[in-house]
């Protein structure tokens, strides 16, 4: 397996393919990159020289934040939000949706499963 950067890409896929398991790196950047540096995209990972490997790298250092950094400057944001008590900030720290969702109904993936409240009793259980 090819490295760059720091994360193992697969041998056996178009290069294109493989750029988008890097953290931050899409179909659309992917094809950048391979245009940036000369590169055929649908050459496999596995028929590249180190020098393409290098120049890919260098295109990538160069115009891309990636992988970790990517990871911190976004949860960076997050608690920025979160700290000046904007209403984005407020979501987030409920655990709520936080684009405009609707809550009645869905937004399970936010709220987690859904968790049982001991309600009142039915008319039926009353009589």
């Amino acid at each position: 397996m090819a490295r760059i950067l720091g994360v193992d890409i697969p041998n056996e896929k178009w290069i294109v393919i493989s750029l988008t398991y890097l953290f931050g790196i899409g179909n659309a950047h992917a094809k950048q990159i391979c245009v940036d540096a000369k590169i055929e995209p649908t050459a496999k990972t596995k028929t590249l020289t180190d020098e393409e490997l290098a120049r890919i790298t260098t295109v990538i250092e160069k115009h891309h934040v990636i992988e970790g950094q990517l990871r911190r400057q976004i949860s960076q944001n997050i608690q920025r939000l979160k700290d000046i008590n904007c209403y984005r900030g407020t979501r987030h720290r409920k655990g709520l949706p936080v684009r405009g969702q609707r809550t009645r109904s869905n937004a399970r993936t936010r709220k987690g499963p859904r968790r049982t409240v001991a309600g009142k009793k039915s008319v039926k259980a009353m009589r």
